[in-house]
């Protein structure tokens, strides 16, 4: 599991919060720290107009693109996805 999520609950009445973490150290290219920051707040914008409440944070835990010299293919950005998708 490359991700870490977070949550906690939010004051009543309050917006929901969103916090993302990508380390420079766990991915190396701006390019892919950019585009997973869009893809998670993308998920989770969509998970909260579906109903979640809570306060949220994401986590890279594990360095990606290292079989691919530091860069994300389209394989690894699915397999990320589909995680982030189930721990939401």
């Amino acid at each position: 599991m490359y991700w870490g999520l977070y949550l906690a609950s939010s004051d009543q009445g309050a917006k929901p919060d969103l916090g993302i973490a990508v380390a420079k150290k766990l991915a190396k290219r701006a390019v892919d720290r950019n585009r997973l920051k869009r893809m998670i707040r993308e998920m989770v914008r969509s998970a909260q107009a579906a109903g979640l409440n809570n306060d949220v944070v994401v986590k890279l835990k594990k360095p990606i693109g290292r079989e691919t010299r530091g860069r994300l293919r389209r394989k690894e950005k699915e397999v990320l996805r589909t995680q982030i998708a189930g721990l939401i």
